[in-house]
């Protein structure tokens, strides 16, 4: 008995059954563990992706302009349809909706959304009660949506259900699911690319609703013909007032000669971000006028140079030494001064910005008669046109770039033509009387001296350089277009609009 005992005792055969046995609930359950694990990852990376598709959707339409709040809503719900799979729904598409566009925080479909002017430096960082007055726009869309730069998205959670029986466990029916949900924060960065290092005030800058300028707003200023014949004063003389200019950080430098040889590039290689570009101040009134003038082909270091001057050039020019580039100019503007400066610049009155810009009311009849005397009076589509758009009709009268009907060589009464002294081939792959710039709210920035890093720009803007600098210091222009949906859209080729994840 005692040896079938001991035999019994020592006999493995079997054993493998009872091990299998004994492990096969741990087996099953680690499977069903990794089947449910891998379900809620599917599920949460397909709600995610549809986080993130409705917020980059939303934040491609935040470009600080009037509508923003609704033309978001309307690219979420027209242009995201994402599929989830593994909810306790089963299949289902996420979907959004319209609700108007006049709400701050909304929700439609399943997702809601907020929008936001600035988002916290760390991603650890929640939007709570207590700190959303930072983070969050304003509830009036008048000022919400033009401070609105990040939409926040999240998904509305969705049930799961697993598989591992976790209430056998636990007694609680309720451990068996769960909800899973997701979030995204997009942006809008806008920027522009082959720009030159500038900067100016902006003229029509609103404080508490008025400006000097007769309480127009920049947008309106760059959408209405009698507003952008208003000849501009832009001086660079310390100060940071509306319409005075300074310099931005150039990748070229920001020494004299680098920053001369900027401002007469034909194609400068700076790029700059809308929401946030660096200043450098300083007065280089003759790095300036010697870059600037390059245009005009009256620049003595680029006389002769590939950066030579525009294809038109009128601007009551009386002689130039091609040797030093001394020039003089005609005084009278019954022989041909150029594009007149409105009347209240030349009497010297003009009470606007104080009183560097003019009213808009330049001679543009004198100018014609004066310029093209052969031409007859002045065609009727130049009637109450800009200075920009005369020395337009002129390179190209009938509109056509594909006709070479240009009007540039007539003679004024002066002898005067617009085309470039010194046997210079003009420049005709840009506009080289066009200069363009940052525009930026200096009065909004406390305490601002022109040195700043990431200092927001109210909009890019295009300035057509109206006559050359003839003291060093003081620039002419009127203003052509400004970026964003406030503008006309003839400075979409320099931009580089781009939704971006930021959480």
């Amino acid at each position: 008995m005692l040896r079938t005992i001991r035999a019994f005792w020592h006999d493995q055969r079997g054993i493998a059954l009872i091990l299998v046995s004994v492990t096969l609930p741990a087996l099953i359950g680690f499977s069903l563990l990794a089947i449910d694990m891998s379900r809620v990852n599917n599920l949460h990376n397909d709600l995610q992706k549809a986080a993130d598709a409705f917020a980059l959707a939303g934040a491609a339409e935040l470009d600080g302009s009037t509508g923003a709040w609704g033309r978001a809503e309307r690219a979420m719900a027209t242009l995201v349809n994402n599929e989830s799979n593994f909810s306790t729904s089963g299949r289902f598409t996420l979907i959004s909706g319209q609700p108007g566009g006049t709400q701050r925080c909304n929700s439609a479909g399943n997702i809601s959304w907020c929008f936001l002017k600035a988002i916290p430096a760390s991603d650890s960082t929640q939007i709570t009660a207590a700190n959303q007055a930072t983070y969050y726009a304003s509830t009036d869309p008048a000022t919400g949506e033009l401070e609105t730069h990040f939409v926040q998205v999240t998904v509305t959670p969705t049930g799961f259900s697993a598989i591992f029986p976790a209430s056998f466990l636990t007694g609680n029916a309720a451990n068996n699911s769960f909800n899973v949900g997701a979030v995204a924060v997009a942006g809008f960065r806008s920027s522009v690319c082959d720009y030159t290092p500038v900067f100016m005030c902006n003229p029509y800058e609103m404080v508490n609703g008025h400006n000097t300028a007769g309480d127009i707003t920049l947008e309106q200023a760059a959408n209405t013909q009698q507003y952008r014949r208003r000849q501009i004063l832009l001086r660079n003389d310390g100060s940071y007032q509306p319409g005075n200019f300074a310099f931005l950080a150039s990748p070229d430098g920001n020494g004299a000669n680098a920053l001369e040889a900027s401002l007469a590039n034909v194609k400068p290689s700076g790029c700059y971000a809308q929401d946030g570009v660096d200043t450098k101040p300083g007065q280089n009134a003759g790095p300036v006028q010697d870059g600037l003038n390059a245009r005009f082909g009256i620049s003595k270091s680029y006389i002769g140079t590939t950066d030579g001057p525009a294809a038109n050039v009128r601007m009551g020019l009386k002689s130039i030494s091609c040797n030093n580039a001394k020039t003089t100019f005609e005084t009278d503007p019954t022989k041909g001064v150029g594009l007149e400066r409105d009347s209240c610049q030349i009497a010297g009155n003009c009470t606007m910005m104080g009183g560097r810009m003019g009213t808009g009311d330049w001679n543009a009849s004198r100018y014609w008669t004066v310029n093209h005397p052969t031409r007859g009076a002045l065609p009727s589509a130049l009637v109450g046109a800009t200075r920009y758009e005369m020395y337009r009709y002129e390179l190209n009268p009938d509109g056509n770039p594909a006709t070479n009907d240009s009007i540039v060589g007539d003679p004024a009464v002066s002898g005067e033509t617009g085309t470039p002294s010194c046997s210079q081939t003009p420049v005709t792959t840009v506009d080289r009387r066009i200069l363009y710039g940052a525009i930026i709210d200096c009065n909004a920035i406390g305490g601002f001296n022109g040195r700043a890093d990431n200092v927001p720009v109210h909009a890019f803007g295009s300035f057509f350089i109206t006559e050359p600098i003839k003291d060093g210091k003081d620039i002419y222009v009127e203003l052509v277009d400004i970026t964003g949906k406030g503008g006309r859209g003839t400075l979409d080729n320099f931009l580089r609009d781009e939704a971006q994840l930021y959480r």
